[in-house]
């Protein structure tokens, strides 16, 4: 009843190093292209999974080099793959992500065979769902299948963890079915109307998503941390102050590193901690899943901090 399953996206990420975004017109030298792993669901389904999670993902490749590899990928950081369907049809996702010298990216997405994940696929995988302790969605698959993933899981008491991104509009069913949601200020202000800058503007969106039926609301804000409302519980947690090289992963190395730490015992703010150093040390590398951290790196991250703190 521990484990996790996250349905969500594959991508190939194709990666290139610019000294700053494009202009329209303007053309740039760029260095340091690669092809990696990426997505927003395989990113966060590796994440829980190397920070400790069992983990399951649902998730539609192409019958392509690519999916293949990424699949075997997932397989040797110990996820169940049971569920990661090929698409004869269509390719793996593309993700074309450009990394400025100030370690922000700027993204562009092709679904490909992520767009190819159906409600039909989702109740497939119906057992894999009631099985699960907690389930994972984020919005680069088809929203009718978040949707119905969710359905599901409230059917079987499933706990459903929404990471509301990219930003989108939602209905007003699907964010009554989640229980945890975990948005950035740019979604926060998107599906509440309030603009977040600060911590007495994040509470203000919370209690919006509280109106809506979620019970716990976790909005990031960059480097001012997390703002956390749980019941009585609201509070800014602070992060870690890091030099970033790459942001691609931050905000899914977070969401998976908080449920890996919930789901082996950890309280509300030893998991938003954890999740916090997990992030920090995932911005200090290139690349979206090769910059996730073990257990071990972040559990040695947190003890130097520590120590530095007494």
């Amino acid at each position: 009843m521990n484990r996790l399953v996250v349905l969500g996206s594959v991508n190939a990420d194709h990666v290139l190093r610019v000294p700053h975004f494009p202009r329209p017109g303007e053309t740039l030298a760029g260095h340091s292209y690669r092809v990696v792993p990426g997505g927003k669901g395989a990113n966060q389904a590796v994440a829980a999974a190397r920070l400790g999670a069992a983990v399951s993902f649902i998730a539609r490749i192409g019958a392509d080099a690519i999916g293949r590899e990424m699949c075997d990928g997932f397989a040797r950081d110990g996820i169940d793959v049971s569920a990661v369907e090929q698409d004869e049809r269509l390719p793996t996702g593309i993700a074309i992500i450009y990394v400025s010298d100030e370690g922000e990216n700027s993204i562009g997405l092709s679904a490909e065979a992520n767009g190819a994940l159906d409600t039909a696929m989702v109740r497939r995988h119906e057992a894999l769902i009631a099985g699960a302790h907690t389930l994972l969605l984020q919005l680069e698959v088809p929203l009718d299948s978040v949707l119905e993933a969710a359905r599901l899981a409230r059917t079987h008491g499933t706990r459903v963890v929404l990471n509301p991104a990219p930003a989108r509009p939602l209905p007003a069913e699907l964010l009554a079915l989640v229980d945890l949601i975990t948005p950035n200020q740019t979604e926060a202000e998107l599906l509440t109307g309030v603009k977040v800058r600060d911590e007495a503007s994040a509470a203000q969106a919370a209690a919006r998503f509280h109106q809506m039926g979620i019970a716990e609301v976790m909005i990031t804000l960059g480097s001012q941390g997390v703002y956390c409302s749980k019941g009585t519980q609201q509070q800014l947690i602070p992060g870690f102050r890091v030099e970033a090289v790459d942001t691609t992963a931050a905000g899914d190395t977070f969401n998976g590193a908080l449920l890996a730490a919930e789901l082996a015992g950890a309280n509300f703010q030893q998991a938003v901690r954890f999740a916090h150093g997990a992030a920090a040390l995932s911005v200090t590398r290139l690349g979206a899943q090769s910059a996730i951290p073990l257990k071990a790196e972040v559990e040695a991250f947190l003890l130097a901090h520590a120590k530095r703190e007494a």
